[in-house]
C-alpha cells in the first residue's frame, strides 16, 4: 500500500483520537478538528472513518513485515529470533501507542468485514514469522515439541495479545518493554526443552 504523508498524517491523528476517545470518538469532525483542517481537506485523501482505519492497519502490517525482517535478518538461534521478534512488537508499540488501540480493540467496527480482513493481516505477518521460528527451534531441539506446533504458535500469540490488552486497560502505565522482556523470559522458559 503506497501511502501519501498527509494520509499518514491523518492515520497518526485518527490514531491519536482512537487512544483518547475509542472508536466513537473517531468521527471526520473531530479528525478535521484535531489536525486544524476542513472536513473536507480530510475528504480529499480518505473517503470515509473505515477507509483511514484500513490505511492505518494495512500500514501498520507492512511496516511490522518490514520490522520483523530487519529484527532476525542476522540472527541464526531460534531463541535470540524468538526475543527479537517480541522486543521488536514491544518497542515499537511502546513509540506507537494507537496501533495498540487499533489492532486490539474488541469492536472496531463489528459490522466491517474488511476492517476484520485487515486485522487478521496484521496478525498474519506475525504468524508468518512466528511459525518458523518456532519449528526451527523444535527442529533443533531447543524448543519443545509436547504442544503440537500450531497450538504453541497460538498460545503465544495469545499472550502477546493479552499483554497489550492489559497494558492498554492500564492506560499504558507500565513499562511495555520491561514487562514485555520478563513475558519473553517466562515464555522461553516454559517451551525450551529442558
Amino acid at each position: 500500500m503506497d501511502i501519501t504523508p498527509r494520509q499518514l498524517e491523518i492515520v497518526e491523528a485518527a490514531g491519536k483520537i482512537l487512544t483518547s476517545s475509542g472508536v466513537s470518538g473517531l468521527t471526520i469532525k473531530n479528525l478535521a478538528k484535531e489536525m486544524k483542517f476542513s472536513e473536507s481537506a480530510i475528504y480529499r485523501h480518505f473517503t470515509s472513518k473505515e477507509e483511514i482505519i484500513l490505511a492505518m492497519l494495512d500500514y501498520l502490517a507492512e511496516t511490522i513485515d518490514k520490522r520483523l525482517q530487519n529484527a532476525i535478518q542476522t540472527i541464526d538461534n531460534p531463541e535470540a529470533k524468538f526475543a527479537a521478534i517480541f522486543q521488536s512488537q514491544f518497542t515499537f508499540f511502546e513509540n506507537h501507542r494507537h496501533f495498540v488501540v487499533a489492532v486490539f480493540s474488541d469492536g472496531l467496527l463489528k459490522e466491517s468485514q474488511g476492517i476484520n480482513e485487515a486485522i487478521f493481516r496484521v496478525i498474519s505477518v506475525k504468524i508468518n514469522y512466528l511459525f518458523p521460528i518456532l519449528l526451527e527451534g523444535q527442529q533443533k531441539g531447543v524448543f519443545s515439541n509436547t504442544v503440537p506446533l500450531e497450538d504453541l504458535m497460538y498460545i503465544l500469540m495469545g499472550t502477546f495479545r493479552l499483554q497489550m490488552f492489559r497494558w492498554r486497560l492500564e492506560d499504558f502505565q507500565f513499562d511495555i518493554n520491561e514487562a514485555g522482556n520478563k513475558m519473553i523470559q517466562s515464555v522461553l522458559t516454559l517451551i525450551k526443552n529442558k
